[in-house]
């Protein structure tokens, strides 16, 4: 390389270091292991790519570099037109870099499945037998994040705490619209729905204090869906439990039903007591008092259907939210049903055979794709 070139390409590189002083490389330089064995996927993923995008790119400039018109040294075949090694070289290492990157991407899909409980807490060290995980019931609101810890009877709004190296089991869901749960330090991303319980199985490693956000746009206060992760020591995360119990106040149906009234940028809140079956009747979206869950409408639905005394339950299977312009307008604003389009059939003139399961009604239809079973998962 000719002095030129080479002080060019130094300068190039002095130039890029300014805007990357402020990028933040969590996600390859993580402090769970589960991120730390994604972030090793980017990595060897990227390496078996460039095996072949090197020196394609680099051949590509030898070639109009070496075959100028100028370079009278250059062979020059006009009759040529096949060469067999060429031909191996040209499909042989792609095909095997393919390869490569199917077994690598197969074993890793399963390995790493959000839904299957962790085997180990780090390269080095398994799981101790016995060990208990800790178990965090995730609930995304409008827009902030709600926590409940089942095993300790408290719950946190915009901060949540787990032990260093203890296996953490996160049930998550939504109250209204789709997000995605993301602590980029601890693991991948994981969608939130309502009426759908999605799962995550992560540990964090090292001590400290890591963001949490929102990775799917779900309105005006997405920008500010965000959550502060404390990763503490057992006598620390003791403390932190203390901490909310002793600060915190109680969680029942109609202070729920206020949280979970759109607003941004909310503080962080400590419940010290909540109530039992709460996080059960938000999954099964039955929060709201005389509401059907969803679990009992697929009960019914299992056994047959409820036959003809089935419109009485008409008005418990609204689950309709506020507009959207509501949400937009003002936050505070109590919420109405959605009324029907123009033109389509409102449910208040369906025939009350039409809720049987018999009838196969649009609405049982929509509650059935609905239900509060796994849902779909990503990493």
């Amino acid at each position: 390389m000719s002095p030129i070139v080479r002080r060019l390409c130094q300068l190039s590189i002095l130039l890029i270091l300014p805007f990357m002083a402020g990028c933040d490389l969590v996600v390859m330089s993580p402090s769970g292991d589960i991120a730390q064995q994604q972030a090793d996927l980017i990595v060897v993923s990227t390496v078996l790519m460039l095996l072949i995008i090197v020196p394609v790119l680099f051949l590509t400039l030898y070639f109009a570099w070496h075959y100028r018109h100028s370079n009278t040294k250059a062979k020059y075949d006009p009759e040529w037109h096949h060469s067999t090694r060429l031909e191996v070289v040209i499909w042989s290492a792609p095909l095997a870099i393919i390869i490569a990157l199917g077994a690598i991407t197969w074993i890793s899909t399963h390995k790493l499945d959000p839904f299957r409980p962790l085997d180990r807490i780090d390269a080095e060290r398994t799981i101790p037998e016995g060990t208990k995980p800790l178990e965090v019931e995730v609930v995304a609101l409008d827009w902030k994040w709600l926590f409940f810890y089942p095993e300790y009877g408290v719950a946190t709004v915009n901060e949540m705490a787990a032990p260093v190296d203890r296996p953490i089991t996160f049930k998550i869901t939504s109250s209204s619209v789709m997000n995605s749960f993301y602590v980029p330090a601890l693991a991948g991303m994981i969608y939130a729905m309502p009426g759908m319980e999605t799962k995550l199985h992560a540990v964090i490693n090292k001590e400290g204090v890591f963001d949490g956000l929102s990775s799917n746009y779900s309105g005006p206060g997405f920008s500010h869906m965000r959550f502060k992760f404390h990763s503490l020591n057992e006598q620390g995360f003791d403390g932190w439990i203390a901490q909310v119990k002793q600060n915190g106040t109680a969680l029942n149906r109609d202070a729920y039903l206020k949280l979970e009234k759109p607003s941004e940028k909310e503080p962080v809140r400590y419940y010290a007591t909540v109530e039992d079956g709460l996080y059960r009747a938000i999954l099964n979206v039955c929060a709201t008092p005389g509401k059907m869950c969803m679990d009992e409408m697929m009960h019914i639905d299992m056994m047959g259907g409820a036959g003809l005394e089935s419109h009485e339950n008409r008005d418990r299977l609204k689950y309709d939210g506020g507009p959207i312009d509501i949400n937009l307008r003002g936050h505070g604003e109590e919420h109405s049903a959605v009324e029907p389009a123009a033109g389509s059939q409102s449910t208040k003139n369906m025939p009350a055979e039409g809720m049987s399961h018999g009838n196969h009604s649009m609405q049982g239809m929509d509650m059935a794709k609905g239900d509060a079973s796994e849902a779909p998962k990503t990493n």
